[in-house]
């Protein structure tokens, strides 16, 4: 007897019992044709904008043909249940946290599906917010990266510049704002993500992180005064210019509009095409008169996290999803497709010798940014959703010239603290 013939003859049985259960109880009709039937399909939830949804999308369908199971692309719902699976971005990670029996930890979850993780295999730069008090992995650091600076070397040329010599201090940074400016560019200079790049990184870049092991927000310090009074003067020159909140500055950098921008070092994927911009990459700038000299950036950025309430065939497919991702050939075309620092020192060694040179200086520039310290601290001001709209409207009261910089960071710090003292759960940088 065929798989297919027996197959059918089992559910024309469990139809006819069901049929025979409604004729003798027809009150428990609709509790017995509701019970679920085990599958192991999962869902992969996700918020990506369309471009990153096709990325995603190919990676997919590359498992599913390779292994002959199937995993389906769907889109977060707000509020609702998680997914098996669910691609949470740095900037959405509150709703992880706002629903901590919603999720399992990755750690034992991989370890029930007989695909248990060695840990000790990530670079330790790339666990910031998704390991526990044990160093066991909660979550998959999937899209991580680091600030850094791209500038169009045309730009340069055109300012009279040297291209391929790049800012290494904010101060040698305004001497070239201002002869870019004179070479006839309205925008300079411009940041994506500007908490995540002026508050978060250039706090850690000068060793004075913007909250303390404690919890407490501490970003009000002369570094970060000194920082937001220098930004505030290069607004008034026309130097920089704030086009929002998010990743609004990157259109502008890749019209041409602009020519420098501090982002993630993930837009390579992004910025590599573009035309009418030959791109050069860079550390993000630093103040050199901070004692200590040059410190760190930080490493963050999208998150794989396991939703609660699956069944066992369904966790095992999600981790043989997972262990998938972890091999060095898919890293390299996770790194192709989204720019992502590689997770483990193998797939760090196959990208040096695949990928193309841009891509390649790009990852450099960005590993030596973070050199080896990037999850130190493991909460950042830009992941906490209403800290991070409280200090964007403070740091955009300073751009308006509607307030100081010292009294702006001042009071950025005591209204975020007020909200951490109320929302104590906040200080986490993951639920469990």
């Amino acid at each position: 007897m065929s798989y297919s013939f027996r197959a059918a003859v089992i559910v024309a049985g469990l139809a006819l019992a069901i049929s025979a259960q409604a004729a003798k109880h027809p009150e428990r009709v609709t509790k017995l044709a509701s019970v679920p039937v085990a599958s192991a399909d999962i869902d992969l939830a996700h918020n990506l904008d369309s471009v990153g949804e096709e990325r995603l999308q190919a990676v997919v369908d590359r498992f599913n043909k390779e292994n002959g199971n199937l995993i389906k692309l769907v889109r977060q719902a707000e509020g609702g249940k998680p997914a098996s699976l669910n691609l949470i971005r740095r900037y959405d990670l509150a709703e992880v946290l706002s629903q901590p029996k919603s999720y399992i930890p990755l750690y034992g979850m991989m370890a029930k599906a007989g695909y248990p993780l060695k840990v000790g295999d990530l670079s330790s730069d790339l666990k910031a917010g998704v390991v526990d008090a044990k160093g066991r992995l909660v979550a998959l650091p999937l899209i991580y990266s680091t600030p850094v600076l791209f500038f169009n070397k045309i730009a340069l040329r055109k300012a009279k510049l040297d291209p391929e010599i790049s800012p290494k201090t904010w101060f040698e940074m305004q001497g070239m704002l201002d002869k870019i400016q004179e070479a006839g560019y309205a925008c300079p200079y411009t940041s994506s993500w500007p908490v995540w790049v002026h508050i978060d990184n250039v706090g850690s870049l000068s060793g004075v992180p913007a909250m303390s092991e404690k919890g407490e927000l501490t970003f009000n310090g002369l570094p970060q005064v000194k920082h937001v009074a220098m930004m505030a003067t290069w607004v008034k020159s026309g130097y920089y210019r704030n086009f929002g909140r998010r990743d609004e500055a990157s259109a502008k950098f890749k019209s041409g509009e602009c020519a420098m921008i501090t982002t993630d070092s993930r837009e390579i994927v992004d910025f590599r095409d573009i035309k009418g911009v030959e791109l050069g990459v860079a550390p993000l700038p630093f103040h050199d008169d901070i004692f200590g000299g040059r410190q760190h950036t930080m490493a963050d950025g999208a998150s794989l996290w396991a939703g609660a309430g699956y069944s066992k065939a369904q966790y095992k497919q999600a981790a043989k999803f997972i262990a998938y991702l972890l091999t060095p050939e898919m890293q390299i075309e996770l790194v192709r497709a989204y720019g992502q620092l590689p997770l483990t020192p193998a797939a760090r060694a196959a990208a040096r010798s695949k990928l193309l040179k841009d891509d390649d200086r790009t990852l450099q520039v960005a590993y030596a940014s973070i050199d080896g310290k990037g999850a130190l601290p493991s909460v950042r001001v830009a992941n906490i959703d209403p800290i991070r709209i409280i200090v964007n409207e403070e740091l955009e009261a300073v751009w308006a010239n509607k307030k100081p910089a010292k009294e702006a960071l001042d009071m950025a710090v005591e209204r975020g603290n007020a909200v951490l003292r109320a929302r104590p759960d906040l200080k986490k940088a993951q639920p469990f």
